[in-house]
């Protein structure tokens, strides 16, 4: 931003890829590891001038989802018209992300250095420390915290940014405590191959939790497969056929029957509404694309939830996953961490702007109240859903199929969980 390009900027990352500018060729099979990112993603990325890396590398936008699970009850089906849009998201590969975003920073003039190395140690002022109302301290480290690197190294900042995982270092330098706990699930993640190209989104809520086949161009989808650990282990160290054979069982008519399309119809609970004549409301329910082949290496990871007790203290903040880790199920982990840094570029911006610190707390407590609140929104909707959809008991189900074809054939509700998912609406059901 035009207020923050006078900052100078330290970037503390042992990755080797940040030094070596690693290219990415076009003729590799995507990489497993890929994110799903949201219209407000999307626009974040092009307003910093990275989208445009992203867009010569692979990528596949999507502008259709489908939704349903096992018991064949309902489905859910999804269009980016619905909400007067062109899509409802980009599937791209993280190495894509990294590289357009390094290669943002590189093209843009300001301060910055990148330090190939590890963080040893973090020691913060103590609360006496003076700084000066323009924001400079009255010693070259008096108000600043102190970094200390695994190469002996060290340097001094006015703010700590951990954007450091979910196993941050940063966090537990700091000190800050987390609330949370292990899901017992495992996913699976690899890239898989069709005989034709996949356009579309689709999600099936299996018993032992959801699949995702999510398109990433060129014939290739990826996919991302919740289970118990004990299955996960199995399917892991299945063959690559018997692996194909049990991914199309799972998308297709395994565990259960096909919903029935327009099942709400002609005198049911649904029967009075009049959805607009291009809404998805119309569309039936579609088999996904089948797999023929596997694409890449499996890997499997456990699942969990975490929250850190707090984001911010003087000198310091965290964002993404050093702050939050929350179910792959809805693919909305990175789109809230890239929420974060908008919202944190934001209020050093205005902090800048009024001649304020731009590690002191006051300041950076507004990125947190705002942050907060929005993750544990999404944190508690994303835990709702993997809380209801890991119990087989018949009223249950039948609460879900209702959900489901109610996010089907009521318009208003399905404009709005579309609008909330792209990161556009603040909360899903009440703005």
């Amino acid at each position: 931003m035009p207020l923050t390009k006078q900052l100078s900027v330290a970037i503390i990352d042992s990755n080797p890829a940040l030094m070596n500018n690693f290219h990415i060729k076009k003729e590799d099979p995507p990489d497993p590891r890929v994110s799903t990112v949201t219209p407000a993603t999307i626009s974040f990325f092009k307003d910093m001038g990275a989208w445009e890396f992203v867009q010569q590398h692979r990528h596949a936008y999507f502008d259709k989802m489908q939704v349903w699970d096992y018991t064949g009850l309902g489905y859910t089906r999804y269009n980016a018209r619905d909400v007067d849009a062109d899509v409802l998201g980009c599937v791209v590969e993280n190495k894509v992300l990294h590289k357009s975003l390094l290669s943002c920073i590189q093209n843009t003039d300001f301060q910055k250095t990148i330090h190939s190395s590890r963080l040893s140690s973090i020691t913060f002022p103590a609360m006496s420390s003076v700084t000066s109302s323009s924001g400079t301290s009255s010693s070259a480290s008096g108000s600043s915290a102190k970094l200390e690197l695994d190469n002996g190294n060290s340097m001094y900042a006015k703010l700590v940014v951990g954007a450091d995982g979910s196993k941050s270092s940063v966090r537990e330098l700091a000190r800050i405590q987390t609330t949370g706990w292990k899901y017992s699930q495992s996913a699976i993640i690899c890239t898989v191959e069709h005989a034709v190209e996949n356009f579309c989104a689709w999600q099936r809520f299996l018993p032992n939790g959801p699949i995702a086949l999510l398109p990433i161009g060129e014939k290739f989808s990826n996919i991302v497969w919740s289970m118990d650990p004990k299955e996960a282990v199995d399917r892991n160290s299945m063959s690559e056929e018997d692996f194909v054979k049990a991914v199309n069982l799972a998308l297709d008519h395994g565990y259960g029957p096909h919903p029935r399309s327009k099942s709400f119809e002609g005198g049911n609970v649904f029967s009075w509404l009049k959805a607009d004549s291009t809404s998805s409301t119309h569309e039936g329910f579609e088999v996904p694309p089948k797999v023929t082949k596997l694409a890449s290496h499996r890997m499997a990871f456990p699942l969990s939830l975490m929250h850190a007790n707090s984001y911010a203290s003087k000198r310091l903040v965290l964002i993404g996953d050093a702050a939050h880790t929350v179910h792959p199920l809805a693919g909305q982990g990175v789109n809230m961490g890239f929420a974060d840094a908008l919202c944190l570029s934001k209020v050093i911006a205005e902090g800048v702007a009024v001649g304020s610190d731009i590690g002191e707390i006051t300041l950076l407590q507004r990125y947190e109240s705002e942050r907060k609140a929005a993750n544990i929104t999404m944190m508690a909707i994303l835990d709702g859903f993997q809380k209801a959809y890991s119990i087989d008991f018949m009223p249950i189900n039948v609460l879900r199929a209702l959900a489901f074809n109610g996010a089907q054939y009521i318009s208003p509700l399905k404009r709005k969980i579309i609008s909330y998912a792209s990161g556009n609406k603040l909360l899903p059901l009440f703005t």
